[in-house]
């Protein structure tokens, strides 16, 4: 079934109901958002797209982007979003690799992409004149006739070569997703709002689907982002509002919200990074029993484990503090398993690495037959995450095999930052780790062999990767630790740098 499916039958329904807001207005109709939707989808099909073309959305959170996406289902285009932090070299590889048709864009961006080399694909910006052209047309015809397994979303997530991998998300493995939500998650009514303060292309617009399906609202802040002093101002002024953060948005809730103020927030959703216990105890106790975690992958979207609202918020159960420190369980659309080193499952309490299969898990990678066959096992998608399970079934993520940083709840991989860092003459050797920060989660840190100036280094990254992959401190050392193979030893340097940071007595 084609997702755009959803966003007819709620214009047929109900074609007055409100779909799109922009901070404390609602701005556009159900029936409005059906009929630019498919007037999209036929602009698109005049510039010669055809079904399963992609159309790649590199764009800063704004309204139109749901008339994007959808009116790509429309017209059975597969949909491309791309981080908009990205460097313009690296989404002009992203485009070219996943060959985009065409290109939309937000105002601000729209310069910078407007000068790749994009191979003919128009770029038109959101919300402009073009962009109200593009999206004019007669009443909607029905959208195009896709299967469970066409493709829906390309999701491109960070990999360890230093280059990104495209994971294929079907229809079918969106809908799947949309329904473990529904059912785990967070159940909107209509005229609830899902507030878009993350980025629309991760983590937040993959959910602004079970809003369609309900028919409740998908709103945009005014910035266009996030803002604690406006995100808590739109929510007290709708109530009723859902939001999807990382948990360094959720200690900046907790710091500007009014200790007097009545909770604003309906289900306060956190992933991407955990949260520790006490940042927790302390949104608990500021914005009331709203939050829930979710565990996922780009590979997975938003759908390994759930630990609910209303377990997060259970302080009587004796095993309270326990289940905090969990991703909790399975969600409802898949299986977990934990294999050990030896490829056996692993027993309670043992630790394994997370598998997943279900009907949310890709269909492999894009073009990328050797990462697809590495990934997936059998239907078993390996995530490379370290995992133990409790007697009650509770996840409690131990390690990330693949050494992902997660900063701010965007995921860095250090060979992408350190293949930077050894373009520079003065670095011999460089290995980057991510050290705990009480606000970012995590931040980027570079240990270094050789005797480069730092506003050098800072400047290549700068040249070359998004701002937030940046190191934010660059320590020299004689030599990096290491195996009898060679191989760099990421724990050791941690706990190098764990003492570094401890005061003496």
């Amino acid at each position: 079934m084609n997702l755009a499916e959803w966003l007819l039958r709620a214009a047929r329904v109900e074609p007055h109901a409100p779909a799109v807001g922009r901070g404390s207005s609602d701005i556009v109709p159900y029936g409005e958002l059906a009929k630019r939707a498919a007037g999209i989808s036929e602009s698109l099909k005049r510039c010669r797209l055809g079904p399963g073309d992609r159309v790649a959305i590199v764009a800063k959170n704004h309204p139109a982007y749901v008339e994007a996406l959808f009116g790509a289902w429309w017209g059975g285009f597969a949909a491309v979003p791309v981080n908009p932090k990205l460097h313009p070299s690296e989404i002009e590889w992203i485009l070219g690799h996943c060959e985009a048709k065409a290109v939309f864009v937000s105002s601000e961006l729209s310069a910078d992409v407007g000068r790749l080399g994009l191979g003919g694909a128009p770029v038109i910006e959101l919300g402009s004149r073009a962009w109200e052209r593009l999206a004019e047309g007669p009443d909607p015809t029905a959208p195009a006739p896709c299967a469970a397994g066409d493709l829906a979303w390309l999701f491109y997530t960070s990999g360890t070569t230093g280059r990104p991998k495209g994971a294929m998300l079907s229809h079918g493995n969106l809908a799947a997703m949309t329904f473990g939500y529904l059912a785990d998650v967070d159940s909107p009514a209509p005229g609830d709002a899902l507030l878009h303060a993350a980025p629309m292309s991760h983590g937040s617009g993959l959910y602004l689907m079970a809003q369609v399906c309900r028919r409740a609202i998908n709103v945009i802040p005014e910035s266009g982002g996030f803002d604690a002093d406006e995100t808590l101002a739109i929510a007290a002024a709708r109530g009723n509002v859902s939001m999807f953060a990382a948990p360094t948005m959720v200690t900046r809730l907790v710091r500007a919200a009014p200790a007097s103020a009545s909770p604003p927030f309906r289900t306060l959703i956190w992933g991407g990074a955990p949260m520790h216990e006490t940042d927790v105890r302390a949104a608990l106790d500021r914005l009331g029993p709203c939050l829930a975690q979710i565990y996922g992958q780009g590979e997975s979207p938003m759908t390994i484990s759930v630990l609910a609202k209303d377990v997060v918020a259970d302080r009587a159960h004796p095993r309270w503090e326990h289940r905090l420190g969990s991703a909790g369980v399975a969600n409802s659309a898949v299986e977990i398993r934990l294999v050990d080193a030896d490829g056996e499952l692993a027993g309670t309490g043992a630790l394994g690495e997370v598998q997943v299969r279900g009907a949310t898990v890709m269909g492999g990678y894009w073009r990328d037959e050797a990462a697809t066959s590495a990934a997936l096992a059998a239907g078993w998608l390996r995530t490379g995450d370290i995992a133990s399970f409790d007697d009650e079934g509770f996840l409690t993520l131990r390690d990330r095999s693949k050494d992902v940083i997660i900063s701010g709840g965007s995921n860095v991989y250090p060979r992408e930052v350190e293949e930077i860092l050894l373009r520079h003459p003065g670095v011999r050797e460089a290995s980057v780790i991510g050290r705990p920060d009480p606000e970012w989660g995590e931040v980027v840190v570079a240990y270094l062999v050789g005797d480069a100036d730092p506003s050098e280094l800072d400047r290549a990254c700068l040249d070359a990767i998004a701002r937030f992959k940046r190191p934010k401190d660059y320590v020299t050392v004689g030599e990096l630790p290491t195996n009898s193979t060679g191989k760099i030893l990421k724990k050791e340097l941690r706990e190098l740098d764990r003492s570094r940071r401890v005061p003496t007595t």
